[in-house]
């Protein structure tokens, strides 16, 4: 394929994923901004009213800054994995650069994820927090988990090709990295033997990132800032590099 052609294909994925998320839903987008809201409501009653977290004021904007970050990590992971096997059929008929369809479809959670950031502004605004300058790094912050997740689903969906169990392993992975990733519980509760190991966790590093400009207003540590693009470029490069590698041999097993 030309890769004049990478963003038209890009673009299209994208937009069938999107569209196909949401077909036949009498609430369509509305879902992506329920889900959070809802899980929300639920843990923050848990942690203020059953087990009171008092350290932390407006517990339910850090609840939901954890979640959206979270969940957008997880729900692209895991249908991008198996996104290539997925669309085996799509691949036997048309000509197409294989590692877009992961690609696209991160990105295609990737809109989803911009409506839940809106929903997490809107309320942390609501709550009285105010914008300050260091909000203009949300966006580099944010672009740097896609860039990760992109790497990292580029790595498991070649792999899913050849193992099926990658999936039911990326799935389990979630549900460990849900207690790894300071989501309910803050960052000074993690003792400090195990505090550099979180910012090199990029889910971890994004949410504590968000919460220090959003909720605290001030920059992140700067050693964070450094992590995180470090760690979200190279696994893009390991992505891309173990990608054209395994996919000499995807059309035997697909």
């Amino acid at each position: 394929m030309r890769r004049k052609n990478y963003g038209f294909v890009l673009r299209n994925l994208i937009s069938r994923d999107f569209k196909i998320r949401y077909r036949n839903m009498s609430l369509g987008v509305f879902w992506s901004l329920l889900n959070p809201l809802v899980m929300m409501a639920v843990l923050t009653f848990v942690f203020t009213r059953i087990f009171p977290n008092v350290a932390v004021k407006n517990f339910h904007i850090s609840i939901l800054s954890g979640l959206v970050i979270f969940n957008f990590f997880s729900l692209s992971w895991q249908s991008a994995t198996v996104s290539i096997y997925g669309n085996s059929g799509l691949i036997k008929r048309v000509p197409l650069a294989r590692e877009l369809l992961p690609v696209a479809t991160v990105l295609a959670n990737s809109l989803h994820f911009l409506i839940q950031i809106g929903l997490l502004v809107f309320l942390a605004l609501l709550a009285g927090y105010a914008v300050n300058a260091y909000w203009l790094l949300l966006p580099v912050i944010f672009a740097l988990e896609i860039v990760f997740v992109c790497g990292l689903a580029l790595v498991t969906s070649a792999l899913d090709v050849y193992f099926r169990d990658v999936r039911y392993v990326v799935e389990s992975a979630n549900t460990v990295l849900f207690w790894l990733v300071p989501i309910f519980y803050s960052f000074a509760m993690i003792p400090p033997e195990y505090r550099s190991v979180y910012q090199y966790n990029p889910v971890a590093a994004v949410v504590l990132a968000c919460r220090a400009i959003i909720m605290e207003g001030r920059m992140p540590p700067e050693s964070l800032l450094v992590k995180l693009p470090v760690v979200s470029v190279s696994f893009l490069a390991l992505g891309f590099l173990l990608f054209r590698r395994l996919q000499r041999k995807f059309a035997d097993y697909l």
